[in-house]
Formats: structure tokens, C-alpha cells, sequence
């Protein structure tokens, strides 16, 4: 039998790893499972957005030759974004598959596939962890820009957060109250526009004092809702109309601990994510996908060096629309 070579050029492929690292399970954060974000690809590295009185919208990307979109009184500004571009790297060595293959036998090939798959598994969980930061950072009203920092869509725009305090560490607060001026903010915001509900996420601290406060907890123990006192302290529960959750985050992706955000639901567009293509011949003025891998061979056939990439932009078109809570 053939002696067969696991590191074959189809294996390591920018179609056949592309696919591979798209198809893993996903195991987004919180933001991603509340799709939150509309997700799209475009075919150039810029997205152009339209501003009109603090509300922003993605325009159409149109062939060359085309007709612009006219631009209707001085109101409007068009702004560019540059995508950001998310790069990583990782090896297959062929040291990895020595001693695998018993003679006339070709596992190695299963043992590779298995090495190829892990490796994507960790650069596709990396990916999903740094979207995870950048969509957090865009609820909070910024963006991330192409050199990696964090910019203030408020300052961009010229439009002011709206910041409203719970007084939480105050026993005679009414919750309710506050629940309702955080309504009116909202409104006044979208202008018009409607909405489904509101969800708030929750820093850590804002969550503990949240739902141990004196009249939320009279509120619960007063009605048919009142087994949900003693149920998991981490789900979710709602309250005045809203619907508040804690946000699980790490040290380096995280909502503020004495801070919350209160977000309008059923809106289209109020987030989104746009996906450039990857800097690789291949695929040039071609839609964006969320992810690609690509590979190629190391300095004496030791190996492959495999690169995985995302490149992703998150907006908020309504900054002013998400309300900012605070514990006092």
C-alpha cells in the first residue's frame, strides 16, 4: 500500500479550513445568544454610515459606475468605518502524528483531522470571545476602530448618553419609578419608533442590589410570583414591565459592576455586525464571512503554520436609545 501523506494540500486549503472553522458549534457570549446584533457580510474593508439627527444606518455598497444615494439636506453625514481586522495563529507539527500510523495502516489522517480540529476549535473560540468584547463595548456606545481602540460613538456623533441612578443603597426607593423614567428616556430617544420590551443587563453589583432591594422583594412577596425569591438568584426576572438580567463577564469583558444597561428589543438595525473579507487573494471584493482559516507549509515540512481570522464592525446605530443605569 501507498505510504500516504496526512498534510496534503486539500486538507490545509483556504475553502476546506474556511468551512471547517464556520461549521464548529458556535458558543457565543450572552450577546451573541440574544441576538442582539444583525449580522451581515460586505465586500470592502470600509462601511459607510449614514447619520441623521443621532441615528445611524448602514448605506448600500454599490458596483463602481453606480449612482450615489442623494443625500437629502445638510442634516446628513456620511461616516466611514474601517473594519477591524482580528488575526491569529497556531501550528500543526508533524511531530504530532509520529508514532500514530502502525506500517500499511492510515490513521494518520484521523489523527491529523482530529489535531486540525482542535486547533480551529481554540482560534474559533478566541474570535467568538473578542466579537463577545467588541459587541459589549458597542452597548456601551463605543467601536471598535481598525488600530484596536475603543472610540465613543457619542463623541462621534455629537449625541449625549443618558444616564439615569437607581439609588439602590436607599431602602424607600421606588423601583417602579425609576423603571418608568428609564421608559420615558427610551422614547424620547427612538422618537417614534416602537418597541417590543426593554431588557436590562446587569453588572454584578447593580444585579445583588437590584434584587434584594426592599420593594422589589415586597413587590414579589405580595403576588403569585413569590417562589421566584427563592429560585437560582442568577436567572433572569421581570419587573415594572422590564426584564432584568445579570451579565456573566470576565475581568476583561464585562458590564461595570454598579452599572446596567437598558436596552430597547424588536428593533431592526439597532445593532449591527458587519463582516469584511479576509486580506487573502482568494478573497478579494467577495461577501465577508464571520470567520476564515487558512494555512500554509513550514520551513522543511515540519508542519503548517494555520492562521484564523474575523473581521468584524459592531455598532450601535441609536446610542442615545440604550440607557445607562447606575447604583447611586
Amino acid at each position: 500500500m501507498a505510504m500516504v501523506d496526512p498534510f496534503t494540500p486539500d486538507a490545509f486549503s483556504l475553502t476546506t479550513l474556511t468551512q471547517a472553522i464556520n461549521n464548529l458549534k458556535y458558543k457565543p457570549g450572552r450577546l451573541g445568544e440574544l441576538g442582539l446584533f444583525q449580522e451581515q457580510g460586505i465586500a470592502t474593508l470600509d462601511a459607510a454610515v449614514e447619520e441623521r439627527d443621532g441615528v445611524l444606518s448602514l448605506l448600500d455598497i454599490a458596483p463602481r459606475g453606480a449612482p450615489g444615494k442623494p443625500a437629502h439636506g445638510e442634516a446628513r453625514r456620511i461616516h466611514t468605518f474601517r473594519v477591524p481586522h482580528i488575526p491569529q495563529m497556531a501550528t500543526i507539527l508533524a511531530d504530532e502524528v509520529q508514532g500514530i500510523r502502525a506500517f500499511g495502516s492510515e490513521s494518520q489522517s484521523e489523527v491529523l483531522a482530529t489535531r486540525l480540529s482542535e486547533r480551529l476549535a481554540t482560534l474559533r473560540a478566541n474570535l467568538d470571545y473578542t466579537l463577545e468584547s467588541h459587541r459589549v463595548a458597542a452597548l456601551m456606545g463605543n467601536f471598535y476602530d481598525a488600530n484596536g481602540n475603543a472610540t465613543s460613538l457619542f463623541t462621534t456623533f455629537g449625541v449625549s448618553q443618558q444616564t439615569l441612578s437607581f439609588v439602590l443603597g436607599t431602602a424607600t426607593t421606588k423601583i417602579r419609578s425609576k423603571i418608568n423614567t428609564a421608559l420615558e428616556y427610551i422614547e424620547t430617544a427612538l422618537d417614534g419608533v416602537t418597541f417590543t420590551g426593554v431588557r436590562v443587563l446587569c453588572g454584578k453589583t447593580f444585579w445583588d442590589n437590584l434584587v434584594t432591594h426592599e420593594m422589589v422583594e415586597k413587590t414579589y412577596l405580595n403576588t403569585q410570583m413569590a417562589a421566584d425569591l427563592r429560585r437560582d438568584p442568577r436567572l433572569e426576572f421581570e419587573f415594572g414591565g422590564f426584564t432584568f438580567e445579570r451579565y456573566r463577564g470576565t475581568s476583561a469583558v464585562k458590564i461595570g459592576d454598579t452599572d446596567a444597561y437598558a436596552v430597547p428589543m424588536g428593533i431592526p438595525g439597532l445593532f449591527l455586525t458587519r463582516f469584511a473579507p479576509a486580506n487573502y487573494t482568494e478573497t478579494v471584493n467577495t461577501l465577508g464571512l464571520p470567520y476564515y482559516a487558512k494555512s500554509e507549509p513550514m520551513k522543511m515540512g515540519k508542519g503548517y503554520d494555520i492562521e484564523a481570522q474575523s473581521n468584524p464592525l459592531n455598532l450601535c446605530t441609536r446610542p442615545a436609545a440604550i440607557i445607562k443605569l447606575t447604583v447611586s
